[in-house]
């Protein structure tokens, strides 16, 4: 017996989130279903206060302290991705470059 039900945790997010069928589901191996989830999810999480500003969620955070978090947990990833993409360079030097 399977700890986790697949069914919840994996096809109906396919399903539901990705809009794919049960016939693409059964062919594309499970790493890969993981990714695209993990991958929604990054999504979901960096785009989730897209058209806020600071003062709107400090308005929020009034009501609901844990707003707060989340916005800056959805801003460190934004940050993160910007880095990695090469939209933004690093704020801070490695030492190596302080040196040459």
């Amino acid at each position: 017996m399977i700890t986790s039900p697949d069914a919840v945790y994996i096809i109906i997010p396919c399903m539901k989130e990705l809009g794919m069928s049960w016939s693409e589901i059964k062919a594309t191996p499970r790493h890969e279903l993981l990714g695209l989830l993990g991958a929604m999810s990054h999504y979901n999480i960096i785009h989730a206060f897209d058209g806020y500003t600071p003062d709107d969620v400090s308005e929020m955070a009034k009501n609901k302290p844990q707003v707060r978090s989340q916005y800056a947990d959805c801003q460190n990833l934004k940050s993160k991705y910007d880095l990695r993409s090469g939209k933004r360079e690093s704020r801070y030097q490695s030492f190596g470059d302080l040196i040459k």
